[in-house]
């Protein structure tokens, strides 16, 4: 069975003949249980995301700040395995027909093997992979099982990317380019980089890709000025708190979530 890459990009496509940007929300499988998680992630859908990420918890998540990786920690310790990863891409996929991505830091591909992972990833209605540590020049056995398999390779760039280097990383990638708003980790802040809009325009100065900026955005205001020059919004970190002050409400937190949604899906159409 093929990936979704081709969902991927006809999604991102549909939002910008709306005149939007693409809300793409994240929060990591197995949180805030394993069972828990799916419906978790439905429920960023349900509630206006239009693109989900599912991450891959990990006991280093170099990317990710503290309020994500205590989100990892939970799972972790609540016993996620790969297999669940993959089980909520494609429960979430398979309950609202949105594309859902994986996001996982190369170890645990490698150590799952490349060639199972895109292909249970696939199987399950995956639509690809964000690859934040995986450098483009070591890239070249995952790209080409993606590719076999209908998986989008989506990698990360920063504001400190030369332009050369850009070039090299958005020729290399597939479904869309994740533009990390500012040097740092990722976390919820009083406001998003200026740095993001620069990088946006050097970046699309490269490639045609659709370019997605995350790290940074909690909330509506900040989600309508990054959709200003971005062709997506991603959020994780405030879905992440929302079900954390849920505590063991589960409910309650599901509700946060889509309220959360659709706070942000009506900031990421409010273009001048």
């Amino acid at each position: 069975m093929a990936g979704n890459v081709g969902l991927l990009s006809s999604t991102l496509a549909a939002a910008k003949e709306e005149n939007r940007a693409a809300l793409v929300g994240y929060l990591p499988a197995g949180f805030p249980s394993v069972d828990g998680g799916v419906p978790a992630v439905t429920a960023m859908i349900e509630g206006g995301c239009d693109v989900v990420e599912v991450g891959l918890p990990h006991s280093d998540p170099v990317l990710d700040g503290p309020v994500i990786q205590t989100a990892d920690d939970i799972a972790l310790r609540g016993g996620v395995k790969i297999k669940d990863v993959i089980r909520t891409v494609g429960e979430a996929h398979a309950a609202t027909g949105a594309p859902v991505l994986c996001m996982t830091y190369w170890n645990p591909v490698d150590a799952y093997g490349v060639e199972r992972f895109a292909a249970d990833l696939a199987a399950a209605g995956g639509a690809g992979c964000i690859l934040p540590d995986l450098p483009v020049e070591e890239s070249g056995v995952w790209r080409a099982a993606a590719e076999e398999h209908g998986l989008a390779t989506v990698f990360v760039v920063a504001p400190s990317s030369r332009d050369e280097r850009l070039a090299k990383i958005t020729e290399a990638g597939s479904g869309f380019v994740y533009a990390a708003s500012l040097m740092g980790v990722t976390g919820t802040r009083e406001s998003v980089g200026r740095e993001a809009q620069g990088l946006v325009a050097r970046t699309r100065a490269t490639t045609d890709l659709p370019v997605c900026v995350g790290l940074g955005v909690s909330n509506a205001e900040q989600a309508a000025e990054v959709a200003q020059f971005a062709d997506g919004v991603i959020v994780g970190t405030a879905f992440v708190k929302r079900l954390l002050e849920a505590g063991d409400d589960l409910e309650a937190g599901l509700a946060g979530v889509r309220a959360l949604a659709g706070d942000l899906a009506a900031g990421v159409r409010k273009r001048g």
